[in-house]
């Protein structure tokens, strides 16, 4: 078969080199339960028209996040994204681009990200930024396999208001890599315990603002206790629209900082792909992971772009890479420069300060609607303490409102069953407010 070109004999020459009795040694690791034997419950084969209506069927299952009030954050956030940035970036020689080894031909892409790296560091505060990583939670793990290799230490902290799903991503690589991972319990306002927690054997710390619950954080005092014990501070952030109203990572002592950028020049997509953003202080470039690109003059002088300081295993050898990450999400971060390119600085701070005052709307109508408000400080999320909050959730769907994201989604062992998550963007308008706070008083009483 033209799709499966190798011959038993071929498997079975591999099998031998391996050391390997037969495939199902191959999946020892995998536990029974978890391996299926037969085929899926689909069917073999239909016509074109068939399948069309099939999967048009499933596909009316799902809510467009735009069909009427909602307000899901938790990591992924609902913005306007003008039509400019999809116009552009389907354009032929953007859509079509892939690596860009040869920059004698590939100077557009390089340029590109270029831009892209310039807008990360400023809007980090930091000096250097990498063209752009998988997405938030693979570049926050990449953050703390960075700081082992610059402190030589193991332990990393990882605070109790980092997002649950960052948290479970950086504990599954820092473990392959032999690390020690204290993950605090879940918390509000996690500064104490943090600094609390810093010792001698930390290579690093890791503190999200706004947090997982919303609260923002000024973390100097963090970055002074971890650079007092020799430790790195990495800073996450998952709402990148909050750069524009908020303290940089640079400017609070960051040493790394991290984030999910899907918020600019990115639509919800069903959850991907995304783009993680990541920049460091200088000193600590040739330890950065995944590609950076560079400017530099060609023979004749001319201004031109190039990979530079690569540390990628494509480029070196394996046991000296700094990751293995094979690409980047170089047309989510075209995205994300189109869309940052349009806004400016003035545009960037006007939509933040829509989003901050669409919260406070939120916020008070909640508080009027009688909902206990938990989150001290706040740029466009807010927790609530909500009795039942994923079934309440379930109930408030039915009158066509998605109403955030219960904790316990994130994180059902945390113990907050009753905490719900709730952003507001500035799609959002008065009536979804009015129509939230009114569904929420019904069925809280």
């Amino acid at each position: 078969m033209r799709y499966l070109p190798l011959t038993p004999a071929d498997r079975a020459e591999m099998l031998g080199v391996i050391g390997a009795a037969d495939i199902d040694a191959l999946f020892a690791d995998v536990p029974a339960a978890a391996r299926k034997r037969d085929l899926f419950d689909l069917p073999l084969q239909a016509g074109e028209l068939a399948v069309e209506r099939e999967l048009s069927a499933l596909a009316a299952l799902n809510r467009a996040a735009g069909a009427g009030p909602f307000f899901c954050g938790a990591g992924a956030y609902r913005h306007h994204v003008p039509a400019t940035v999809d116009h552009i970036i389907q354009r032929s020689e953007f859509l079509t681009s892939y690596t860009p080894y040869q920059p004698e031909i590939a100077q557009g892409t390089l340029q590109i990200l270029f831009e892209f790296q310039t807008q990360v560091a400023a809007l980090t505060g930091l000096d250097v930024a990498n063209a752009s990583m998988y997405d938030g939670s693979t570049a926050c793990a990449e953050a703390v396999m960075m700081a082992k290799r610059v402190t030589r230490r193991e332990k990393a902290i990882l605070s109790g208001g980092l997002h649950p799903h960052y948290a479970a991503t950086t504990q599954t690589i820092a473990h392959a890599e032999g690390m020690q991972i204290v993950r605090q319990q879940a918390a509000i306002d996690a500064e104490a315990a943090v600094i609390q927690a810093i010792d001698a054997e930390t290579a690093c710390v890791v503190v999200q603002t706004p947090n997982v619950f919303g609260t923002v954080t000024d973390v100097s005092r963090i970055a002074e206790a971890a650079h007092a014990a020799g430790a790195l501070l990495i800073v996450v952030t998952t709402e990148a629209m909050s750069y524009g109203l908020l303290k940089s990572p640079g400017e609070m002592g960051a040493d790394i900082a991290v984030a999910e950028g899907q918020s600019i020049g990115n639509g919800l997509n069903y959850g991907g792909p995304y783009v993680g953003l990541f920049a460091a202080r200088e000193k600590l470039v040739r330890q950065m992971p995944g590609r950076l690109c560079g400017e530099t003059v060609d023979a004749d002088g001319r201004r031109g772009f190039v990979l530079t300081l690569s540390t990628r295993e494509q480029h070196i050898r394996r046991d000296k890479a700094t990751s293995n990450i094979c690409t980047n999400s170089g047309l989510c971060a075209l995205a994300f420069t189109i869309h940052l390119s349009l806004l400016g600085q003035k545009g960037l701070r006007g939509v933040a300060e829509a989003n901050h005052s669409r919260a406070r709307e939120m916020k008070a109508a909640l508080e009027g609607a009688g909902v206990e408000v938990l989150t001290p400080r706040f740029f466009n999320e807010i927790a609530v303490r909500a009795p039942g909050a994923a079934s309440l959730v379930e109930d408030l769907l039915a009158d066509g409102i998605v109403a955030g994201v219960p904790f316990s989604r994130l994180d059902p062992h945390a113990g907050l069953d009753d905490v719900l998550l709730l952003a507001a963007t500035e799609t959002t308008t008065k009536d979804d407010i009015a129509a939230l706070a009114a569904g929420l008083r019904r069925r809280l009483g």
